[in-house]
């Protein structure tokens, strides 16, 4: 058989035309076509589509007979394709020639004039939808297009958005499609009027809700641009909180959106009917509870005489279900069915409880890992192939899978097996992130000025799980050259290890007014064994080689600490120890949270111990900190810590391991490190003992909603450092109490506070205003 491609050739002999698309389309017949035998096909007018992708389309082959059925039929397959605005068919002396006019394929999709929304993230969006390069150009899917990018900007408050399409033919049958996109301005919320509540006021009712008016800080929380979206998360935190005080029946009827003529200003209206309050009269449990009913009751969160709480009858289904999960019976369904009394205003509740099958995991899976080997995540896992499945430890499972940092997503469900009703398949899925980091950085604080920071660091280094780093940080105070590897599973059972090596030196804090300097070299190893789920304890020993250099400017302590070292009488030179300091340490953490945390405590204790180097000394810490929500924005901190050094065997605490007090992350209001003993220049140099306490009131800023990100807070804090020889007297603590503000900035952490110190003394250098900020790029 022959094939042809030309472009439509004109032959110098007459064709006859069987048919063409408009009339097999439309009129569903093709001219009456008189029946031949095909001796060749031939395709004409083809640009970019393969003779072949047309022959496979074709119902009719070489030596076959071709009729209307087939004429029709044909037509349809080709123009079905999308690949042709017309199709015709003709007929030359035995011969089909199928004549075809390509659509044209689309070569670029560009926008001008969008700033709300980044140009790669509306390119893929639009090629999910048909519009994108190497596309088939259809008109009806360009404008699709243009109503899903005014959708857009509608959800963002772009409300005088326009967009202009323009389609620009080029060579080989390609076209360029061009949005010119004028965004317009944004329209903010001028005013939500709510309708229908009596007990609570409007402005009770608005601070639940994400949407509201311009404000301070609306330009970061954009909570003044209306979205559908936020409205029905406002209307459902609406009925939540009338159902957490007791309105059992509240409900939002109905809500108005209106935008003024220039499409700048939205006013919203909703509607509210708040019902009575409700007690609770009663509380049952029915079902299949295994002889655990006295346990199950204890679990559920109302009482008789309460007021009722939506929240709370939450909660009590989940733990009955969470806790039915524990046995194994992991399709549990709790349901609690309320029986309202409307004249007395109370409400009864029983709790149906219904196990189902007990079941057993049948297999664990892991899914979205490309680079970190399976043993990493599966060694996190407490949940186990082939026993009963128990809720608790797969939460534990993706909680400690989450907590390893390699991952932006993980996801957990638990599907029914196929073919059974008895085992379900525990499927863990992770979106990786890069865990390679280069950092160059800076920071500014009033103490250390400016601050330079490098480091690589390799998280998840090769998808082993281990970490490798090295770290440079240079600023007026201090200078330190530092490499490390830690690897969190030396052994099988989870024993983690980590060493350090590094280079420390240490010049005087900025208010002293004498000069020394401290040289550190070491390294150390330790090793980190966990013995619950919270709790690790650490060991580890380390090298260090200290030298210290004063002059006739240095404190006192330091000559008087060279001088006890070397025997110089005038304390002014060169001083060198060595150190072996052991160290043990505790750590429980139950936070729900590293970074902002709102509920839990975190508690370390940690002893370093030097007795056989030429520093003979001990040194404590203990720091404790708890978290408490208050409300659901606002969380009570409040953190001590307890440090204690000493000499042994008659040698001197060495110096250069000091506590230091004041400013921000001790007692803010008095100077960074001013705190404790001032020898006989002025100098600040720290102490053998130090104790800190602080009490913090954080909540999010007004109208950021429950972003916790950008917080202020009231505190008020209490501290004191003590040389070795002095007692620690109560009476003698500092305290400040002031107002602050706290922002994980998209470019760093930054911290500001007020501070007014309560029983300065003369003498005592005091600050009020204090920063901390720090800037990556």
């Amino acid at each position: 058989m022959k094939l042809n491609s030309e472009r439509f050739a004109l032959p110098f002999f007459r064709r006859s035309l069987i048919g063409a698309a408009v009339l097999a389309l439309c009129a569903g017949q093709a001219l009456a076509v008189n029946p031949f035998v095909v001796k060749d096909i031939r395709v004409e007018g083809i640009q970019r589509t393969e003779a072949g992708t047309v022959f496979s389309y074709l119902p009719v082959r070489v030596g076959e007979t071709f009729n209307d059925e087939k004429s029709i039929a044909a037509i349809k397959a080709l123009y079905a394709t999308g690949f042709f605005k017309d199709v015709r068919l003709e007929e030359e002396k035995g011969v089909l020639v199928v004549l075809v006019e390509e659509r044209p394929a689309i070569a670029t999709v560009d926008f001008t004039g969008t700033k709300e929304f980044e140009k790669d993230v509306l390119v893929k969006a639009l090629k999910e939808i048909g519009v994108g390069e190497t596309k088939i150009f259809d008109k009806a899917s360009v404008d699709r297009a243009e109503q899903e990018l005014k959708r857009q900007y509608l959800s963002h408050g772009l409300y005088g958005v326009k967009i202009t399409t323009t389609v620009t033919p080029i060579e080989r049958n390609r076209v360029t499609v061009m949005f010119n996109v004028d965004e317009g301005e944004v329209a903010r919320i001028k005013q939500i009027s709510i309708v229908g509540n009596k007990t609570f006021s409007d402005k009770e009712l608005r601070e639940v809700l994400q949407l509201g008016t311009s404000g301070w800080f609306t330009w970061y929380t954009k909570a003044d641009q209306y979205s559908k979206t936020k409205l029905t998360g406002d209307i459902e935190s609406i009925k939540s909180f009338y159902l957490n005080r007791g309105y059992l029946e509240a409900n939002v009827e109905s809500t108005q959106v209106s935008i003024t003529p220039d499409k700048k200003d939205i006013y919203l209206t909703i509607n509210i009917t708040e019902g009575e309050k409700y007690t609770v009269s009663g509380i049952k449990l029915e079902g299949e509870m295994f002889g655990r009913e006295d346990e199950l009751k204890e679990l559920v969160r109302l009482r008789e005489g309460q007021t009722y709480s939506g929240e709370l009858l939450t909660l009590s289904n989940k733990l009955i279900s969470d806790r039915m999960g524990t046995f194994g019976y992991a399709f549990a369904n709790v349901n609690a069915n309320p029986e309202i009394d409307r004249e007395k205003r109370q409400v009864a509740f029983t709790f149906f409880v219904d196990p189902g099958k007990r079941a057993y995991v049948r297999r664990m899976n892991i899914a979205g890992n490309t680079t970190t080997r399976d043993e990493v995540i599966r060694r996190e896992f407490r949940q186990f192939e082939g026993s009963w499945y128990d809720g608790n430890k797969i939460k534990m499972s993706r909680d400690r899978v989450d907590r390893l940092g390699y991952f932006k997503e993980v996801t957990i469900d638990t599907p029914e097996a196929q073919g059974t009703s008895d085992q379900v398949d525990v499927n863990l899925t992770v979106v990786e992130k890069p865990t390679g980091n280069f950092l160059i950085g800076g920071s500014f604080s009033q103490a250390e000025k400016f601050t330079f920071t490098a480091s690589i660091q390799q998280a998840n280094f090769a998808g082993s799980g281990n970490t490798v780093g090295m770290e440079l940080n240079t600023s007026d105070y201090s200078r330190t050259i530092a490499l490390s590897h830690t690897n969190p599973y030396f052994t099988e059972d989870g024993v983690s290890q980590q060493f350090e090596l590094y280079l420390r030196t240490l010049n005087p804090p900025a208010l002293n007014q004498g000069t020394y300097k401290v040289k550190q070299t070491g390294g150390r190893v330790s090793y980190g064994v966990p013995f619950s789920e919270t709790d690790t304890v650490y060991f580890g020993i380390g090298i260090e080689r200290t030298t210290i250099e004063t002059d006739i400017t240095s404190p006192t302590r330091y000559q008087d600490y060279v001088r006890q070292i070397t025997g110089i009488e005038s304390g002014i030179g060169s001083a060198t120890t060595n150190a072996l300091p052991l160290t043990a340490a505790w750590q429980r953490d139950s936070r729900d949270s590293a970074i902002t945390p709102s509920a839990g405590r975190y508690q370390r204790a940690n002893l370093e111990l030097d007795v056989a180097g030429d520093t003979k000394y001990y040194r404590m810490i203990y720091n404790h900190e708890w978290f408490r929500p208050l409300t659901n924005k606002i969380t009570l901190a409040l953190r001590g810590e307890f440090d204690y050094g000493h000499g042994i065997k008659g040698s001197p605490y060495p110096v250069f391991k000091n506590f230091n007090g004041g400013g921000i992350g001790s007692v803010r209001g008095y100077l960074s490190s001013s705190l404790g003993v001032v020898d006989r220049n002025g100098d600040a140099v720290g102490g053998a003992k130090r104790i800190i306490g602080n009490a913090e009131l954080q909540m999010p800023f007004p109208g950021s909603g429950t972003d916790r990100s950008l917080r202020w807070f009231g505190f008020a804090d209490a501290g004191q450092v003590y040389s070795e020889d002095q007692k620690m007297r109560l009476n003698e603590l500092r305290y400040s109490a002031g107002l602050g503000v706290s922002w994980i900035s998209p470019v760093g952490p930054l911290k500001l506070s007020y501070a007014k110190p309560l029983n300065a003394k003369p003498g005592d250098r005091l600050e009020r205003f204090q920063f901390q900020m720090g800037t990556g790029f």
